[in-house]
């Protein structure tokens, strides 16, 4: 499954809609996208699973690009 994630940079950071940056990634689950991006020191604010028509219309986007962890 595709995942996306909406998360701010620093972890002590109040999340601000215009800093909130995004990335996809594959996991089995939230709970193992999570483990994935434990080490980053990420302030995470949404875990969002992507269905077939979301996920075709993010691959639209010049700013998609599926990370590997």
């Amino acid at each position: 499954m595709i995942f996306k994630v909406l998360y701010q940079e620093l972890p002590e950071e109040i999340p601000v809609r215009e800093r909130t940056k995004s990335l996809y990634i594959e996991g089995e689950s939230e709970r193992d996208v999570r483990n994935k991006l434990s080490g980053y020191n990420y302030n995470i604010e949404y875990i969002q699973i992507l269905d077939d028509a979301h996920l075709a219309y993010e691959q639209k986007s010049e700013h998609f690009k599926l990370e590997t962890v």
